[in-house]
């Protein structure tokens, strides 16, 4: 059985359950190193290795991990990391590990541990929409138990010790997935990334550090760990993200007050191309799956499409694609047929879906 049987995509119920219209997910990591160990990108192979098995040891026999999967990273296809990464499991950075990387994952996928990433242990915490308190509280319960299994490295002083000087004190990284439509449309994404960074925040696209902001998605999360509790620094963030969708709501409004048809265009425009295209790039993909997202919060297509359209936007991503195509043919996808296929991917979901009504449209 392959990584894609083993850890199957949420169902459209399920998506369409958690998801919210502005926050999308939140999630909460901690960032733990073993004391006396060299931190994983200066030490040697063997190092590595025995801090993969002591780690693998601690994370099976934890409670919140009960019944999860665990991958060494080196043993896993390029298919598989891609898949990981897509679903927000594991970093780029983690997908192109050393030997003695590795990954555990639980049952339900919202907890994911990343080990001999950056750290010895990242642990992170994933719940749709905007749910920091219930991702910190299993966070928590699983840093607990992980600690006494294993030597946590430790400063009176400093707090959690890690390899970027950044992540030092708690180790807590709290961020949120967005999607903003309306500031990106409005063209004043630019000035809430300043504004955000001015408050101790930042932005990132789709994939975290480094990647782009594909389908009008940003990651917002805090940037100082050290000198702040737990509490605090989600009180904060918490407080950052109710003004982005305030920001947000004020923008969509904005957008149909003052140019609805240029608005419902665009929509139109990517309802037809989703519908009747035959070539489709990753990027047009998420792009146009953004604005079908919003036509759903405008009421301009049933809510009840939202998990279809959430589901689509990992599976129209290459990992996806190509163990989608596995699964049906047992044929690998040449890189020249990907758009190809991910045009007649989307044809087939929106041949059942309805045509956008503009009439009611609104917030």
């Amino acid at each position: 059985m392959n990584l894609f049987q083993q850890l199957p995509l949420k169902s459209e119920n399920a998506m369409r359950a958690g998801s919210g219209p502005i926050v999308l997910m939140t999630r909460i990591r901690l960032a733990r190193n073993l004391r006396g160990q060299i931190f994983p990108d200066w030490a040697e192979k063997d190092a590595r290795v025995r801090v993969l098995d002591e780690c693998r040891e601690a994370l099976m026999a934890a409670q919140t991990m009960k019944g999860a999967l665990f991958f060494d990273v080196e043993e896993l296809s390029a298919q598989d990391k891609d898949i990981l990464v897509e679903r927000h499991l594991i970093s780029r950075e983690l997908a192109k590990g050393k030997q003695g990387a590795g990954i555990c994952v639980s049952q339900g996928q919202d907890c994911a541990v990343m080990v001999n990433e950056e750290d010895h242990l990242r642990l992170q915490v994933l719940r749709p929409g905007l749910q920091f308190k219930q991702a910190w509280k299993t966070a928590e319960k699983l840093d607990k138990e992980l600690e006494k299994r294993l030597d946590f490295a430790f400063s009176d002083k400093l707090g959690y010790l890690t390899a970027c000087p950044t992540n030092l004190g708690t180790a807590l990284r709290a961020s949120a997935l967005m999607h903003l439509p309306g500031l990106v449309l409005g063209g004043q994404m630019e000035k809430v990334v300043r504004a955000v960074a001015q408050m101790g925040m930042t932005v990132r696209g789709l994939f975290g550090e480094g990647s782009e902001a594909h389908g009008s998605m940003f990651q917002i999360s805090n940037q100082q760990t050290l000198g702040e509790s737990e509490p605090e620094i989600l009180r904060h963030i918490e407080a950052v993200l109710r003004t982005i969708v305030q920001q947000e709501e004020n923008a969509r409004l904005k957008l149909i007050e003052q140019a609805p048809e240029k608005l419902f265009d665009k929509i139109g425009r990517c309802y037809g191309t989703l519908r009747y295209a035959h070539v489709l790039t990753s990027t047009e993909a998420l792009n146009f799956l953004s604005l079908m997202r919003l036509a759903i919060d405008l009421n301009i297509l049933p809510e009840a499409r939202r998990g279809a359209i959430d589901r689509l936007l990992t599976e129209v991503q290459p990992g996806h694609l190509r163990a989608s195509a596995d699964a049906e043919s047992g044929a690998d996808i040449p890189a020249e047929a990907l758009d190809t296929v991910r045009a007649a991917h989307t044809r087939a979901r929106f041949a059942k879906m309805p045509e956008p009504d503009f009439a009611n449209a609104g917030l």
